[in-house]
């Protein structure tokens, strides 16, 4: 089934417009990975070794970082990496996603989105946009509000859309949105 995107809402309220960006970009990058099998997902575009499953399972990766580890506090990596997994490669996800189908790689996709957006509900149920993520930041050992959070990976998708709308047309010629 081809993925339904909904443009965001232009005249809405500061949630729905950030909640409607993100899912935006979250479909526009099941976009641009959908309908392709194992080796297409896989195939690299020398000199870059980014692929579209590795941009996949590295966007799925983000989204829990931000939600449910930094924004929420859960110590634990997801169930979909293997303990240890990024003391023998601190790009595990991108490299890692070759041995995945891409069945798989659309459930850890979708999975890890949903859990996200749970996530968002429960802090705008307490404090809306202004709630605080319980880890800081390294750098200034302050916490990220929701609304950082969620501006920060509407960015991260828009720039990894960038990457995967050129890495689908060199995979089979596909382009736009």
């Amino acid at each position: 089934m081809a993925t339904q995107r909904t443009d965001p809402p232009l005249a809405a309220s500061e949630v729905d417009t950030l909640r409607g960006y993100l899912a935006y970009h979250r479909d526009t990058m099941r976009m641009k990975t959908e309908g392709l099998d194992q080796a297409q997902l896989s195939q690299v575009h020398p000199p870059s070794a980014l692929t579209l499953g590795g941009l996949l399972k590295h966007a799925a990766l983000n989204d829990d970082w931000w939600f449910c580890r930094v924004f929420e506090g859960r110590e634990t990596e997801p169930d979909w990496v293997p303990a240890g997994a990024f003391d023998e490669d601190e790009d595990w996800e991108m490299h890692s996603a070759q041995d995945d189908s891409p069945a798989e790689l659309r459930r850890i996709f979708d999975e890890t989105a949903a859990a996200a957006d749970a996530a968002i509900d429960r802090a705008l149920a307490r404090d809306g946009l202004d709630t605080l993520s319980v880890k800081t930041s390294g750098r200034q050992g302050t916490p990220f509000s929701l609304r950082w959070i969620i501006l920060h990976m509407i960015e991260e998708y828009a720039r990894h859309n960038g990457h995967a709308d050129m890495l689908r047309e060199a995979v089979d010629g596909r382009v736009g949105e």
